[in-house]
């Protein structure tokens, strides 16, 4: 049985979801949340859009290039420090790689062992 070291930090699902979709795919996407479901569209960024997902905010990009739809989720934790010191032990390897973040941001990328992507952030 597995218990939980004081030093570990604690996670909780983040605000944030991103789903990244081939190009060819977006504008299809985009009129499924749009128009077919109706879910409130937030805000319009080129070449991004944002929904009110319940409790959630749904970021639909589209992603010259990609083969297949990927589904990106975020993890709060209070320290990213901690964090990253307690999943390095634990085996699991950043990626940072697959999307830059910006300067100064307090976060960080990781993949579970399903291959999703969590951004790691406060």
């Amino acid at each position: 049985m597995n218990s939980v070291c004081e030093t570990n930090p604690s996670y909780q699902g983040g605000p944030n979801i991103a789903m990244k979709i081939p190009s060819a795919e977006f504008e299809a996407t985009l009129r499924f949340y749009r128009d077919v479901v109706g879910i409130p569209l937030l805000d319009a960024y080129s070449p991004d859009h944002v929904f009110q997902y319940g409790s959630s905010l749904l970021w639909l990009d589209s992603v010259p290039g990609m083969e297949r739809t990927e589904i990106w989720l975020e993890l709060l934790t209070q320290d990213t420090t901690l964090a990253g010191e307690h999943l390095a032990r634990a085996g699991v390897e950043r990626c940072d790689a697959v999307e830059q973040l910006p300067r100064g941001f307090d976060g960080f990328w990781i993949r579970s062992p399903a291959s999703v992507v969590h951004l790691i952030t406060r």
